[in-house]
Formats: structure tokens, C-alpha cells, sequence
């Protein structure tokens, strides 16, 4: 073992060695619980002032005003109460130091790997995991990233002791990257920076178009040799999976959902959509949601405004498309626990604030198809909920006194509120 092994050998031993200073997860509910005098978010555009809300067995099962309390009572006048925040698309828990190759587990090898499961590979102890919570962020779509078809996600919550535990949702989509019909030029090689046609796009959808004929083929096949990839693109053909493609050029959305649907794909969603603003009407033909890209970014050309990023998912949204936020970007995984600032944003572009909690909460569970269970604070539906001292969306006031999923009531330490205690009685000089 030369000395660069033994060093990332260390690396990864004092990693795990720090992971298992993780809280427990919160055990499971065994008394009616009620929240009561709180301002109340739904996630469907509906707010309740000084609220009633009692769940019990993790689910609600009472929602209103002027109704008997139950059990624990939590007292929370003056503050607000919100629906959990889902991350979508986001590679949480599968990778924690990036400057460490043997912590990252979010890119396989290969360029069609949808049987590649993201779940079996998530790490219910991450730091990074464990920081989402005190901002709100309490489930996620854990998914593989890179080549063509990078592998199939799972939907989690964030409080548990392994990726069994974890799974809310096992296996809901496949995530795709579409070819692009432009590339900037690599100046590492000496080429012009600006962008040049791809004279590999027709080449490239080809590729994709054969996988999936042969995927196709292959589920209608009575004697189906063992074949892992086009079994994993059953769902896509059945209609229990979703097909996420990750896309952002006008052409490229239109190439790819035409595409998909002329190979009998039900369920599409675009990923990134930088303009997709410019195709709402196709959008909604073809019955596409658009999960946006993260708000806080600069324009990819000179000639776009200068906002664009800004306010792209409140011109989907008015024009009638079903919209959701998401992180992708530099540092994704630290980012995610900002979606709640991100849909803040949208406000101060005209949103309505209940409207822009949506894009967050109950258009992402409508997305990801748990919807009947997450998303909204409804009589039957999971009690995955949190109570903020202020408005959740800006961060100045989003500071969480309680968070439940599924009706446990967890921890809102992390490492760094560890941290931040320890530091501030020393300035405090306790």
C-alpha cells in the first residue's frame, strides 16, 4: 500500500469514525400529539390562522381551528407551522467530502446504467444529511448522476439508521441526461470558448432512441434473457417510473419528450429547464412538470437577462406549468438546506409566498408522485412537519424549535449547532 492509499485510508476511517457521533433517530410515535396557535402553511396555497393540529400514529389526524386537543400539547402561538421540505434530484448521502474520492458514490461507470440504485448506496449518517433538518428540509430523492442514464433514484426521509429505514418511496424514477446540440469549446485544448454545434447530437439521441427500443422489446419478451439494465427500464414502459431528464435548451426539452413519448414513456419530468419558459404550451400538451434549476445562479448567455435564474420558475408557474425547486449546481448536496431561502427569492420576483412554499413542498410531492402521503398538512397524510419561529422562507426568521417526520419528533442538532454551542461559551465566557 503506496503512501497515498494509507492517506485516504485514514481519511475514510476518521470520516466514519466522526459519523458515528450521529444523534439516534427519533424512535416511533406513541402519543397523540398537538400543535396548537400556530399560523398554518398547508403547501397548497391555503394558510390557517391559530391552528389546531393533532397527529397520532405519524399520521394527522385533525387539522382546523376550535378543535380538542390530544396527548402533548405544543404550545405555539406566535409561530408557524410548515409541511416538510423535499429535495428532489439531489445526491445526498451518497457522497461527503468531495475532495475525498473514497466518500463519493454518486457516478458509476458506464453511460446506460438504469439499474444503478441510488438507495443501497445512501448513507443515513451523513453530516451533510443531518444538517438538512434544522432548516426544514426532511425528505429527499437520492439520485445517481452522471453518463447517458445515470441509474434509478429512491425518495428517503432524513432521520433514520440506515437506507432500509430511510425509504419512503424505493425506486421511483430513472435519470437521464440528454445529449446537448451545442458544446462550448475546450480551451484546454486551444478551442474558442463560445458555443459550436454538436455534430455528434443526431449520433448521440440515436444511442438513446436504440436503448430504448431494445428496453421495449425487452419487457414485452415472454422468455426474457437476464438482462439488469432493461429490467430496471420496465417501470418506464409500465407506468410506475418516472423518466427525470435533465435538460435546459429548447431544442434539447422537445427532442427529448417527443422522444420519450414516441417510445411509450407515461411519465416524463424535465430537470433544469433553463428555457423552458419559452415552451410552456408544449409543456403542458404533453403534461411535463419542470423541476427548475437552483434560483441562485448567473445567466448562461450574454444576451439573457440578467434575472433570468431568478425568476424563471415564476414565469413556468404563471403560464401554467407545475413547477418544483431543486439544488443541482456547485456544492449541491451543503446547498439543499437553502431550498426554503431559494423559494424566499421567488417572492421578492412577485410569487405569492404560499404559492412559492408549494414549489417546495406540495408541487415536488405531486412530482415525485408521494403526494398522497407528503407535501401538504391534510387529515390522513403523514405528519412530516415543522414548527419555525418565524417565516421558514427567509433566513433571518427560519429557526426551527420542532420538526417531526412521520410523527417522531427529531433532533435539530447537528455538528455544527455542536460546534457553534461549544464556541459561543467561550466568547461568552461561560
Amino acid at each position: 500500500m503506496n503512501i497515498v492509499h494509507k492517506i485516504a485510508t485514514l481519511i475514510v476511517v476518521l470520516v466514519t469514525s466522526v459519523s458515528i457521533a450521529q444523534q439516534t433517530p427519533a424512535s416511533k410515535q406513541t402519543q397523540a400529539v398537538t400543535i396548537t396557535g400556530a399560523t398554518a402553511h398547508i403547501g397548497n396555497g391555503t394558510v390557517i390562522e391559530n391552528s389546531i393540529i393533532v397527529f397520532e400514529n405519524g399520521k394527522i389526524t385533525a387539522i382546523g381551528t376550535n378543535l380538542s386537543s390530544k396527548g402533548k400539547v405544543i404550545d405555539a402561538s406566535g409561530k408557524h407551522v410548515y409541511p416538510g421540505i423535499i429535495a428532489p434530484v439531489s445526491t445526498l448521502g451518497l457522497g461527503e467530502i468531495d475532495a475525498v474520492r473514497p466518500t463519493i458514490d454518486d457516478d458509476e461507470i458506464g453511460e446506460m446504467i438504469p439499474n444503478i440504485r441510488s438507495l443501497i448506496a445512501y448513507n443515513a449518517e451523513s453530516k451533510v444529511v443531518e444538517s438538512m433538518r434544522p432548516n426544514g428540509v426532511l425528505l429527499a430523492q437520492i439520485t445517481p448522476q452522471g453518463g447517458r442514464i445515470s441509474g434509478t433514484s429512491s425518495i428517503v426521509q432524513l432521520d433514520a439508521w440506515n437506507w432500509e429505514d430511510a425509504t419512503v418511496k424505493v425506486d421511483d424514477g430513472i435519470h437521464m441526461n440528454w445529449p446537448n446540440s451545442f458544446r462550448r469549446g475546450r480551451w484546454w485544448l486551444g478551442e474558442p470558448r463560445g458555443y459550436k454545434p454538436n455534430k455528434d447530437y443526431a449520433k448521440d439521441i440515436d444511442e438513446v432512441r436504440a436503448f430504448l427500443v431494445n428496453g421495449k422489446a425487452y419487457k414485452n419478451t415472454k422468455k426474457q434473457p437476464k438482462n439488469e439494465s432493461f429490467k430496471a427500464m420496465k417501470g418506464l414502459f409500465d407506468g410506475s417510473k418516472t423518466l427525470f431528464i435533465q435538460a435546459d435548451g429548447e431544442k434539447e426539452m422537445i427532442d427529448a419528450v417527443t422522444t420519450a413519448k414516441e417510445h411509450g414513456i407515461q411519465k416524463v419530468v424535465i430537470v433544469g429547464g433553463y428555457e423552458a419558459h419559452k415552451i410552456t404550451n408544449f409543456l403542458k400538451k404533453n403534461d411535463i412538470s419542470v423541476l427548475v434549476r437552483r434560483v441562485h445562479t448567473t445567466p448562461e448567455r450574454e444576451d439573457d437577462d440578467y434575472d433570468l435564474p431568478y425568476k424563471l420558475p415564476k414565469l413556468l408557474a404563471d403560464a401554467g406549468v407545475t413547477v418544483a425547486l431543486q439544488a443541482n449546481g456547485q456544492m449541491e448536496r451543503m446547498n439543499t438546506r437553502n431550498l426554503a431561502f431559494y423559494a424566499g427569492h421567488l417572492v421578492s420576483q412577485g410569487m405569492d409566498k404560499e404559492k412559492a412554499l408549494q414549489l417546495i413542498t406540495g408541487n415536488t410531492a405531486k412530482i415525485l408522485g408521494i403526494d398522497d402521503f407528503y407535501g401538504t398538512l391534510e387529515k390522513g397524510k403523514s405528519a412530516t412537519l415543522f414548527i419555525s419561529e418565524g417565516d421558514a422562507l427567509d433566513m433571518r426568521t427560519n429557526i426551527l424549535t420542532h420538526a417531526f417526520i412521520d410523527g417522531r419528533d427529531i433532533s435539530l442538532e447537528t455538528h455544527q449547532t455542536r460546534l457553534w454551542n461549544r464556541y459561543m461559551e467561550k466568547y461568552e465566557g461561560k
